[in-house]
C-alpha cells in the first residue's frame, strides 16, 4: 500500500514538474529568435495590449510553432512508447521501424505530383496532408505486420528486422523522387524531411489537434492492455485477452500518431526512442503512468530542441530533427552496446 502511494506521489510530482518546465520553456521560446521580445511585452501582447509588430511575431509566427512542437513531441513520444510496449523491445521507434519513412514517402509523392504548391498554400491542403501521411504510414505498417507473421502470430524479432528493411526501402524511394523534383521543391522537401517545423500557422495546429486529442487519450485508456502484453503471451491469453487484436489496435494508434505528426513536423527520428526510455527509468513500466508522462516529456524535449535550433545559429535555424538526432543517435548506440 505504501509503495503504491509513493508511486502515485512520484507520478504527480513529475507531472507538475514537467508542466512547470513546459510553461517556463514556452516563455523562453516566445522570446527566442532573431527579434528578442522582453517578457513584459510578451505579456502585454498575450493580453491584447501589445504593438502590431509584436502581435504579428508572437501570435502568427512563434506561438503556432510552439504549439506544433508541443503536439508533435507528445504524439511521436507516445507512439514510441506504444511500439516499445507492443514489441517488448526498448529500441522500437516509429522512425527506426519505417513508419515515419512510409509517411514521409507519401508526403514527398504528394509534393512531387503537385509540385509542392498544394502543400505550402491553400487552407484545404493542410487538412489533406495528415491523411496523405497517414496512408503512407499505414501502408508501411501493413507491410511490416504482414511480413512479420509467423504461424498466424507476429514474431517480435521479425517485426523489428522487417521494419528496418521497410525503412530502408521507403527512404531509397524517397530519395529517388527527391532527385526528380524541381530545385525549389527539392530544397523544400529536404528541409521538411530533416524534421523542420518552420512555416507553421494556426491551420496546421487545427489539422493536428483532433488526432492528438483523440488518440493519446485512447492510448491512455488502452494502457492496461499494454501492461498485459508485456507479460508472457500464455498469461495474457489466460486472462481472456485477444492478443493479436489488441496488438493490431495498439499498433494502429501508434501509426496514426506517428503518421499525422510526420505530416506537420517532418522526419523526426529517435524522439520516440529516447523519451519513453527516460520516463520508464523515472517512474517504471506501468503504462497507465508511463504514457501521460511520456506525452509531457516528449512535448518538453521537442520544444527545447526547437528553441535551441533557433538560438544556436540565429538568424539561421537548425532543423529540430537534426537536434533530436544529435542526441538520439548516441543514445541508440548506447542501447545497442548495452544490449549486446
Amino acid at each position: 500500500m505504501n509503495s503504491q502511494k509513493i508511486s502515485n506521489s512520484k507520478f504527480i510530482t513529475y507531472i507538475v514538474l514537467f508542466l512547470a518546465l513546459i510553461i517556463a520553456l514556452v516563455l523562453v521560446s516566445i522570446n527566442a529568435g532573431y527579434i528578442p521580445i522582453p517578457i513584459s511585452e510578451v505579456y502585454a501582447t498575450l493580453t491584447g495590449n501589445g504593438t502590431g509588430s509584436n502581435e504579428l511575431t508572437i501570435l502568427q509566427f512563434r506561438l503556432p510553432r510552439i504549439v506544433i512542437a508541443l503536439l508533435v513531441g507528445a504524439g511521436i513520444a507516445v507512439s514510441g512508447a506504444i511500439m516499445q510496449g507492443v514489441t517488448k523491445n526498448p529500441i522500437a521507434d516509429p522512425g527506426i521501424l519505417g513508419i515515419n519513412a512510409g509517411a514521409g514517402f507519401a508526403v514527398v509523392l504528394y509534393m512531387f505530383f503537385f509540385q509542392g504548391s498544394a502543400f505550402f498554400s491553400g487552407p484545404l491542403s493542410i487538412f489533406i496532408m495528415p491523411i496523405t501521411a497517414l496512408v503512407g504510414a499505414f501502408i508501411a505498417a501493413i507491410f511490416i505486420y504482414s511480413f512479420s507473421m509467423k504461424n498466424r502470430s507476429v514474431s517480435i524479432s521479425r517485426l523489428l528486422l522487417v521494419g528496418i528493411g521497410i525503412n530502408a526501402a521507403f527512404n531509397a524511394g524517397l530519395i529517388i523522387f527527391q532527385m526528380k523534383m524541381e530545385p525549389a521543391d527539392f530544397t523544400a522537401a529536404l528541409v521538411w524531411i530533416s524534421g523542420s517545423i518552420w512555416g507553421t500557422n494556426w491551420t496546421y495546429v487545427l489539422a493536428l489537434c483532433p488526432w492528438i486529442f483523440i488518440f493519446i487519450p485512447l492510448a491512455i485508456y488502452k494502457s492496461n492492455y499494454l501492461n498485459v502484453l508485456n507479460l508472457n503471451d500464455s498469461i495474457a491469453i489466460g486472462l481472456g485477452m485477444k492478443i493479436e487484436r489488441e496488438r493490431r489496435l495498439l499498433l494502429g494508434i501508434a501509426v496514426i500518431l506517428a503518421g499525422t505528426c510526420v505530416s506537420v513536423g517532418g522526419g523526426i527520428t529517435f524522439l520516440g526512442l529516447i523519451i519513453p526510455q527516460i520516463v520508464r527509468r523515472l517512474i517504471g513500466a506501468n503504462h497507465k503512468r508511463l504514457i501521460p508522462l511520456t506525452a509531457l516529456a516528449g512535448s518538453l524535449f521537442l520544444l527545447l530542441a526547437d528553441t535551441l535550433g533557433r538560438i544556436f545559429m540565429a538568424p539561421a535555424e537548425i532543423p529540430v530533427g537534426l537536434i533530436v538526432s544529435l542526441i538520439g543517435a548516441p543514445y541508440f548506440m548506447y542501447l545497442l552496446i548495452k544490449g549486446r
